[in-house]
């Protein structure tokens, strides 16, 4: 992953904990954040195409998927953890924002954008890496919405 980010033109170090970091608030005890600055990502299935959709949110709240399919303008299924990792590479608890298999569609919670740093997951479950909510905006290409 630190490959990845430096290939996008980012310099972020990796955090690697000797614990766990698959969920939101395993993330912000680890970094010593609020639960809201974690980024996790999340994979979804377009019900119109069948194609990925990345749904990178706070980790403070639940997402809401009639958001999510009013944003994209179809209805969105979950993705189960096989389908996750063959369109990603990755497994669920170590998504990280960039470096998947292909390209994504990718939806940026509007609520990550209020916060000066952020942390997201580096492509396992034990790590991280702080970034700014504009650099998540950069590298992903994302679009920012309301997804709560």
């Amino acid at each position: 992953m630190q490959a990845e980010l430096a290939a996008r033109g980012f310099s972020h170090d990796i955090v690697v904990f000797d614990r766990p970091t698959r969920t939101a608030a395993e993330a912000a005890v680890a970094v010593g954040c609020t639960v809201a600055q974690i980024a996790k990502s999340l994979v979804f299935r377009r019900a119109d195409t069948g194609e990925p959709l990345l749904v990178i949110a706070s980790g403070a709240g639940r997402v809401d998927e009639t958001l999510v399919a009013a944003a994209i303008g179809a209805s969105i299924d979950k993705a189960d953890a096989d389908y996750v990792r063959e369109v990603t590479g990755f497994a669920i608890g170590g998504i990280p924002p960039v470096g998947h298999r292909r390209p994504i569609e990718t939806l940026i919670d509007a609520d990550l954008m209020v916060h000066v740093e952020i942390w997201a997951a580096a492509g396992h479950p034990n790590t991280v890496f702080p970034l700014m909510p504009d650099e998540l905006l950069r590298m992903t290409g994302g679009r920012v919405v309301s997804v709560r």
